[in-house]
């Protein structure tokens, strides 16, 4: 991404110093980009999944595989917004089958909090976004579910609705968190059910200039009968990523919240 815009250097800690601690405008080039996530919905929170997808839309081929589908532009994307939310959040079906660290480390920036949502007590206490590097690490769990946490992790129990955890209840619990700026992660269930619920602010899909054929989608939404009864977007824009495509999408506002 061309970062000079006709304006003078800024360079990106810069830009995440002013996001973060000022109101002041931002200056180009990631103001047009970015700005939207400074504008809280009406419960003081803003909440944006990203998602990288191939051009027929799958995360993933049918075995799994997805690494890279998204390039390193893509990739750096990802790590911006790491940097610039107060906490990412991702289901305990990608915290078993990834490991991931949910750190920045391909940009500079500061490490954001660490949230999986586990309802019945499946993550084990030496998973990798447990790690006690300095950054709050938080459990969204039930009542039900027994665990053995490693020192400073925060376990915070919420009702149960039908085996999980209702996007509302779990958009709740993260404003009560003190959190300001989410970003879910994944996986497609997480993404999606928060989608449906209409607990999503923004989506950011970046799209590969790969054709998988088959494979994993990046949605799984109930079935509809009409196109009327879509996800409605209320805009969509886009910006060049090398040679990906980010669609940014501000999603209509989290009625069933």
């Amino acid at each position: 991404m061309d970062t000079s815009g006709g304006h003078a250097a800024l360079t990106w800690p810069d830009f995440v110093e002013r996001f973060r601690n000022t109101d002041r405008p931002l200056p180009h080039p990631w103001s047009d980009m970015f700005a939207p996530l400074r504008t809280s919905g009406e419960d003081g929170l803003t909440i944006v999944a990203q998602l990288g997808q191939s051009l027929d839309g799958r995360i993933a081929t049918e075995s799994g595989d997805s690494h890279y589908i998204n390039r390193a532009d893509g990739l750096e994307h990802l790590h911006r917004l790491r940097s610039l939310v107060d906490a990412v959040l991702v289901g305990v079906g990608t915290a078993l089958a990834d490991d991931p660290q949910l750190t920045v480390r391909r940009v500079q920036g500061p490490n954001p909090a660490r949230v999986v949502i586990d309802p019945k007590g499946r993550l084990p206490a030496n998973a990798k976004l447990l790690r006690d590097d300095g950054v709050r690490r938080v459990v969204l769990t039930t009542e039900a579910a027994r665990y053995e946490m490693p020192n400073g992790v925060e376990v915070v129990r919420l009702p149960p609705s039908g085996g999980q955890i209702a996007p509302a209840t779990i958009r709740s619990a993260l404003r009560e968190c003190g959190f300001r700026r989410v970003l879910i992660e994944g996986g497609t269930d997480t993404l999606s059910r928060f989608l449906a619920a209409g607990c999503l602010d923004r989506l950011h899909v970046i799209v590969a200039p790969i054709i998988l054929g088959s494979g994993r989608p990046g949605f799984a939404l109930p079935p509809i009968t009409r196109v009327a009864e879509a996800v409605s977007v209320a805009s969509m824009r886009s910006f060049p990523l090398g040679e990906e495509v980010l669609l940014d999408c501000a999603l209509e506002p989290h009625a069933a919240a």
